[in-house]
């Protein structure tokens, strides 16, 4: 499960990756995995269920 977001402003963007992370919380716990949070490119960025990411956790990367 993920959700792409996409800000034009960088005021929007901690409350909209805040709600996100929010949403999947109770999938993750249901999928006993973590959140991982990527950045694409400036404004546009994926949160998503992640295996590689220990349960209870949410990581950061930044896309190459």
């Amino acid at each position: 499960m993920s959700i792409d977001l996409q800000f034009s402003t960088a005021h929007d963007v901690h409350e909209g990756l805040d709600n996100a992370v929010a949403t999947l919380i109770e999938p993750a716990r249901e999928a006993a995995c973590g959140i991982l949070v990527t950045r694409l490119r400036p404004g546009r960025f994926t949160v998503a269920l992640d295996e590689s990411v220990p349960f209870g956790e949410t990581y950061e990367s930044i896309a190459a």
